[in-house]
């Protein structure tokens, strides 16, 4: 008999163990019924024609103006993680695409102070030749330029760069793309905090491939 009761105290030892286990697991989670959530997409109605392949790989074309969004929908969080209305969630965004620009140059009109008029009111002046200016070291006033909407820095900190979506449960990031970027693909990162105050705490990070066409 002793040995058989050993053998239920074990038992029963172990299902208890499970169940604490479990509810420990339900109480870390700062989500509405216990699931974090984080869908994104690029929106179609910004960029119409943007489809996601078989492989995983959105294929996205240039509209003539240069950027294009993304949307999410993020599951809410538990009452005691939302204050006066307000989520305490955060989106961040990122890209492994960065845009350098090393010189620039430009040609504007030279004007003679005493100089010849197309018109008797002195209102369209005739230039009297064009001068090339070039702008060098463009970096040094221009740091290069991530797609995801934000510049790098010496002195950034690299663990904050990124571009970032607070309190909602609808975040919204516009990606700047322009045609000299059609052929090329990125990579788009996302991270999604639920709860950014004290308490539990769940992250969910995506990674998104695109395709400029």
């Amino acid at each position: 008999m002793n040995k058989i009761k050993r053998i239920v105290f074990f038992v029963l030892f172990g299902i208890f163990s499970c169940s604490d286990e479990i509810n420990e697991n339900i109480e870390t989670s700062p989500c509405l019924d216990n699931m974090c959530y984080a869908n994104f997409l690029i929106d179609p109605l910004v960029s119409p024609g943007v489809y996601e392949d078989s492989n995983g790989y959105w294929h996205i074309s240039h509209q003539g103006y240069n950027y294009f969004t993304f949307q999410g929908e993020l599951s809410p969080l538990k009452e005691e993680y939302v204050v006066n209305g307000v989520p305490l969630v955060s989106t961040a965004f990122d890209s492994n695409y960065w845009i350098w620009i090393d010189g620039f140059t430009f040609t504007v009109p030279l004007y003679s102070l005493l100089g010849y008029f197309t018109d008797g009111d002195f209102n369209n002046p005739i230039p009297v030749g064009n001068q090339t200016i070039t702008i060098v070291n463009m970096a040094e006033n221009f740091p290069p330029l991530n797609i995801a909407g934000y510049s790098y820095k010496p002195d950034s900190e690299v663990e904050n760069l990124g571009t970032y979506s607070r309190y909602t449960y609808e975040p919204r990031q516009q990606i700047f793309f322009d045609k000299s970027m059609v052929g090329d693909t990125a990579k788009v990162f996302i991270k999604t905090t639920f709860n950014t105050d004290l308490g539990p705490t769940q992250e969910i990070e995506q990674e998104f491939n695109v395709i400029f066409e």
